[in-house]
């Protein structure tokens, strides 16, 4: 039985933590990595993934690291990383989503609805 007590993850709260579960990433890469892996469903303004990050930095769920060099057009960037706790909370919220889909594998909708 799945654990009640923590809220779902927002589509693009849960596609930041997985962009981040592979490598440390920079916000843009974030971004890119987001769109990639939703197959396009999540396009994030700079904006909306910085106010995302702030959030997930105080929740503790990952961390700015630092990079040693630069990218190669030698802009300084803010890299981030998944933490201890951000992996688990990904990890529940993937079984989370897991027994959901098998519940509902065979589910037939009636007509109508």
């Amino acid at each position: 039985m799945m654990d009640k007590s923590p809220l779902p993850l927002t589509e693009t709260t849960f596609f930041i933590l997985f962009s981040l579960s592979a490598s440390p990433r920079h916000g843009y890469s974030i971004i890119k990595e987001v769109h990639r892996l939703s197959e396009g469903r999540i396009t994030m303004a700079a904006g909306t993934l910085y106010g995302a990050i702030k959030r997930l930095v105080e929740l503790g769920w990952i961390a700015q690291v630092e990079k040693n060099g630069k990218e190669d057009d030698d802009r300084d960037r803010k890299y981030y990383k998944l933490t201890k706790n951000g992996s688990a909370r990904l990890r529940q919220e993937v079984r989370r989503i897991q027994e959901l889909s098998v519940l509902v594998k065979d589910y037939q909708p009636k007509a109508g609805i």
